[in-house]
């Protein structure tokens, strides 16, 4: 954090009598910036760890989506037979579960992330992920187990769970500390769009299985293919994640070579990852990212996971056509993302994050009256309405998660915000959406719960600051040339004075 104004801690009286002590004191602890302060990026180092957090990323979101579009099977493999209702809400439990460890991840990831670093902790995610996902592929029907089925899906969920609980925070992290300033919004969007790559790879090879197999193969052994996928593609991700190199600020705490400047110094060595210091120091910013995080995620799960089951159970339509359509507008949704990225560079976040809650605010509800007419064209209209809102979140959040906390708290505090919003608004959507369906019989009630949501993302959005083009907070700039440090540099010279 910035060192407070000493204008402002001193008696008013002592500053007016002292004006040159105290223009001595704030120089003292405000210096201007000098060549070796600026850090200068590597264009190529940038973009191989962008490349390398993203590919993992989509990794982590492949094997965590899949049981999203087999929510209507998995409820009909591991839970007794009975009402379907029961059966999807039994499933979209199991589904929440594995939210309600995340915060644990959280808070045990994001501190050894300050300690032992970024790159071992991403691999250590992406192990754990892997094993949870192959393991759930392994599992026994109820019909052979009885309840037992339901307790190891339940048990490796929660190590899907509590593996992703150190994902977001350390990828997004990762890639914020890598970025130049002024291009912060463009690199971070290619997080989110792993992200939907992996959603999209998810949801391609599940609507592969329901177009070539009958309800009777996919309920007996089909439904297992997605998950077995994931041992592999694990191997993959963590060949990814330790080809990583560390950011230069941790490369400096082990004693490495990189050149962290020397205004990071004393921030970069504080970073012990204490949460005690994270919940009493910086409560406001973490209730702040909360806010934000529930808006985004609500309607993040409504449309990319819950989408195809609302389709099929509440509307009547094939597994296949669903994921068809949402196929489609995630594709379409990839192509813009870093446009979005770009544009939040360009005109700052705040204007792009709240554009994305004030669509979804006053287009929810004609998208899913759109949604509800029989037909593959108003159906789309309707999905890409949400998708259009949703994207303006998706190509700018990345960026503007990380910028909220100072450098020696980043990694925490954004793990622990990220995932305590996750698992209260995120993973319960499509069990909470799928009760209010039952109890109020109104299949407009994505459209309401996503207002309410939007709304209190309008007001986190206007109570944020506008982060765009600055530099991370407790770090120094970032750069792209030696000519931008230099200009950077020349800007805070004083004016000759005649």
């Amino acid at each position: 954090m910035a060192a407070p104004d000493p204008q402002q801690a001193a008696d008013p009286a002592a500053v007016k009598r002292h004006p040159a002590l105290f223009r001595a004191i704030r120089k003292r602890q405000n210096p201007r910036l000098r060549r070796t302060d600026i850090t200068v990026t590597d264009d190529a180092a940038v973009k191989r760890a962008v490349k390398a957090a993203s590919l993992g990323n989509a990794m982590e979101w492949f094997d965590f989506g899949i049981y999203s579009y087999l929510a209507v099977t998995i409820g009909h493999v591991f839970f007794p037979s009975g009402n379907d209702t029961t059966q999807l809400l039994s499933s979209f439990a199991t589904f929440a579960v594995a939210f309600l460890v995340r915060p644990l991840g959280g808070m045990f990831f994001g501190p050894m992330g300050d300690k032992v670093g970024r790159k071992k902790v991403l691999a250590l995610t992406m192990i754990l992920m892997a094993v949870g996902t192959f393991a759930i592929g392994l599992i026994p029907s109820h019909d052979t187990i009885g309840v037992w089925a339901a307790v190891l899906l339940i048990f490796f969920r929660m190590l899907q769970g509590f593996s992703t609980g150190g994902e977001y925070g350390g990828a997004s992290t990762f890639i914020a500390e890598y970025a130049p300033d002024k291009r912060r919004g463009f690199f971070g969007s290619f997080l989110e769009f792993g992200t939907l790559a992996g959603y999209v790879g998810a949801a391609g090879l599940v609507t592969a299985l329901y177009a070539l197999l009958n309800d009777a193969q996919m309920e007996a052994w089909g439904w297992r293919i997605p998950f077995l996928v994931a041992g592999p593609l694990g191997l993959v991700g963590l060949y990814l994640r330790l080809r990583l190199d560390e950011t230069p600020a941790f490369q400096k705490l082990e004693g490495g070579t990189a050149h962290a400047s020397e205004a990071a110094d004393g921030v970069e060595a504080t970073a012990k990852g204490d949460l005690a210091k994270i919940f009493r120091q910086y409560w406001p910013t973490l209730i702040l990212c909360i806010c934000l995080v529930g808006a985004y995620n609500i309607t993040d799960y409504m449309l990319l996971s819950y989408m195809p089951t609302y389709l099929s159970d509440e509307l009547g339509y094939s597994e296949t056509h669903g994921l068809l359509i949402l196929l489609a507008v995630m594709v379409f949704l990839m192509m813009l993302i870093a446009q979005v990225g770009k544009l939040s560079d360009r005109f700052g976040r705040k204007p792009l994050l709240m554009a994305g809650m004030l669509g979804f605010l006053f287009l929810s509800l004609p998208a899913f009256l759109l949604i509800r007419i029989d037909g593959i064209l108003p159906i789309t209209v309707g999905m890409l309405l949400l998708g259009l809102s949703l994207v303006c979140m998706l190509g700018t959040m990345s960026a503007a998660l990380p910028a909220l906390f100072p450098t020696n708290v980043r990694y925490g505090s954004l793990s622990v915000g990220y995932n305590l919003s996750a698992s209260i608004f995120g993973g319960t959507t499509p069990l909470v959406i799928t009760a209010l369906i039952s109890w109020t019989g109104s299949n407009l009630m994505p459209a309401y719960y996503a207002m309410a949501a939007a709304l209190v993302g309008v007001i986190a959005v206007a109570c944020m600051k506008e982060t765009a083009q600055q530099p991370l907070i407790g770090s120094p700039p970032s750069v792209e040339t030696d000519e931008e440090a230099a200009e950077l540099v020349q800007a805070q010279a004083p004016d000759p004075k005649f």
